[in-house]
């Protein structure tokens, strides 16, 4: 997610390419249900890798292809130059050779990335970061400071229109330059080749991922640099430099993004010659049985589970995302503005028999709005129960009373809802049981099922009383809660705002030490409980498969397969 832009897709698209690098388990266990215990359905499976019983019956077109690797991945966009893309598939395409300043671990934490190093003043408004020595971008040239306050003077261009809101960072000088006549971003200053040192107006604790993500050469996309006009850097989006574990060879759309190992990567050279991601649209799981993939990542089901272990070649990944699904309210219809309907909803629905139906232990209801991949999560915060007695009497005192037709009534008012969403998936098994739940409530319950960009538009224009999405990855716990704050440009919760709300997600990003913000976000979320934004759906799980010849996939929630590139080789296993 970047800027403040709380981004939306109704299926995890991002996650189509992540995987979890668990213990080395024989069979994915079936774990103990954390859930209400008057709710308690299947237990949710827990996250583990289970290594392939036959490698050796591995595809031979797999094989034949020796130290390269091919992955899929849906067709990207074609804008290859960060901060610049709007499609999450190009974003996969840049992660293979624009590694961040500061990366993100598999607990959501940051770890050390390009910078070997960084420091935040005590006050909390500094920032110093040291690169690795040596560095070099993938065309052997030198990666140095230069080339960090370039990337962060570019974001702050009065014409950049992309979707990293660099301004939160609140650089001094910073708005200077964006909407004034600086020539330069004054709270930025180059000490020497190796370090960096930024300013900024105020502590937040996301300063440290805007101010250490990827990095833009210089020379290379500077070149024709001048204030105002960043067109120039329309030539280049299909000509990607960076520093990464592979450099860019070639794009043909509709087939194949094809990489080849970079000798000047920090990290040294990898071992597999050549890595590409596979555009071909047709069944992932099907190339993946076939050889033609090396990685695939399937529906998260025991069916799909069975598949896998079947093949006998596949090391099985399954691991909990770092996103959440949910239903949003529009809280501009007058249904909505009291928080006891709200609340109403959410216990008189039955989500946990919805997500065990669908997910069949592959994922587990959720109670607050952030995954329990994460830091900030609690067990002890929200609820997941199905209470529709306590959901009859919440809609009593808020003055829906039962008509002669069971429908309930206020002011002359029907409570009739209009819910939309997406065509397939979870939204199958959701609306039969969602029809009968909120029956029995007295709520009358309408559907529209469209595609996902007619359920957009429609979203945006306010058509709707409730409609379902997910989250993407979320690299920060804040970018899961950002869009319920009443400055949110998002549209996804209209209507929305509270000045306490506010002040609690304010509360999330005033300091930079994680213990103090784990106590913010579990205050806020018994704030989101009392008032409540969303419908909260479920934490799904990632299955996939990886083809045993492969090694060294070891990617997280928040980054992906990213940071798995660089250790990867392939082995003999034809014995």
């Amino acid at each position: 997610m970047q800027g403040n832009k709380f981004t939306i897709l109704i299926s995890v698209l991002l996650l189509s390419f992540v995987l979890a690098a668990c213990s080395g388990e024989k069979e994915a266990k079936q774990g103990s249900n954390t859930e209400n215990p008057s709710n308690a359905g299947v237990n949710t499976v827990e996250d583990a890798r289970i290594e392939a019983e036959n490698p050796s019956a591995s595809p031979q077109l797999a094989i034949n292809r020796g130290d390269t690797v091919v992955v899929g991945l849906q067709e990207p966009g074609g804008v290859f130059t960060p901060y610049f893309n709007t499609s999450g598939y190009d974003g996969n395409v840049q992660s293979v050779m624009f590694p961040p300043l500061v990366d993100i671990n598999e607990a959501g934490e940051p770890v050390p990335g390009l910078a070997e190093k960084w420091e935040i003043s005590e006050d909390g408004l500094t920032y110093t970061f040291t690169l690795r020595d040596g560095l070099l971008f993938d065309d052997g040239t030198p990666f140095t400071a230069e080339d960090i306050e370039f990337t962060l003077t570019l974001l702050h261009d009065p014409s950049y229109g992309g979707g990293t809101d660099i301004t939160e960072a609140k650089i001094v000088g910073g708005l200077d330059y964006k909407e004034g006549d600086a020539t330069e971003v004054s709270g930025i200053k180059v000490i020497d080749e190796k370090t960096i040192e930024i300013t900024t107006e105020e502590v937040n604790a996301r300063s440290l991922r805007l101010l250490g993500g990827q990095i833009l050469k210089k020379a290379y996309y500077g070149a024709d640099y001048e204030k105002g006009n960043l067109d120039y850097l329309n030539a280049l989006h299909l000509k990607p430099l960076g520093a990464g574990p592979f450099r860019f060879v070639d794009y043909l759309p509709g087939q194949e993004i094809r990489y080849e190992a970079n000798e000047y990567y920090y990290g040294g050279k990898p071992e597999v010659a050549q890595f590409i991601y596979k555009t071909t649209e047709g069944d992932s799981q099907q190339f993946f049985q076939t050889g033609e993939l090396d990685y695939s990542a399937l529906a998260a089901n025991q069916d799909n589970f069975e598949f896998l272990q079947a093949l006998g070649f596949a090391d099985i990944n399954v691991y909990t995302s770092s996103a959440y699904s949910y239903m949003s309210f529009n809280h501009e219809k007058e249904i909505f503005k009291d928080p006891k309907v709200r609340q109403a909803f959410i216990l008189g629905l039955d989500r946990q028999t919805i997500i065990d139906a669908h997910f069949q232990g592959y994922a587990q209801v959720a109670n607050v709005p952030v995954s329990p991949t994460s830091w900030a999560y609690s067990d002890e915060i929200g609820t997941t129960a199905y209470d529709p007695e306590k959901a009859k009497q919440l809609l009593e005192e808020a003055g829906w009373t039962e008509g002669s037709d069971g429908i309930r009534e206020k002011d002359g008012e029907k409570l009739k809802v209009y819910y939309f969403t997406s065509s397939g998936g979870l939204a199958d098994t959701l609306i039969p049981i969602a029809k009968e739940n909120y029956q029995e409530l007295g709520i009358d319950f309408q559907v529209e099922q469209m595609d996902f960009n007619a359920l957009l538009s429609r979203v945006d224009n306010g058509d709707h009383d409730l409609a379902s999405f997910s989250t993407t990855m979320l690299p920060d716990p804040y970018d899961g809660v950002s869009g319920f704050h009443s400055k949110s440009t998002s549209t996804t919760f209209k209507g929305y705002a509270n000045d306490d709300i506010d002040a609690l997600i304010d509360a999330t990003i005033a300091t930079n030490d994680i213990d103090g913000r784990t106590e913010a976000f579990h205050e806020l979320y018994e704030g989101l409980e009392e008032n409540p934004p969303v419908i909260l759906l479920g934490y799904t799980k990632v299955l996939s498969g990886v083809n045993a010849r492969v090694e060294g996939f070891e990617p997280n929630g928040y980054r992906g397969i990213a940071t798995s590139l660089k250790n990867l080789k392939v082995v003999d296993v034809s014995n």
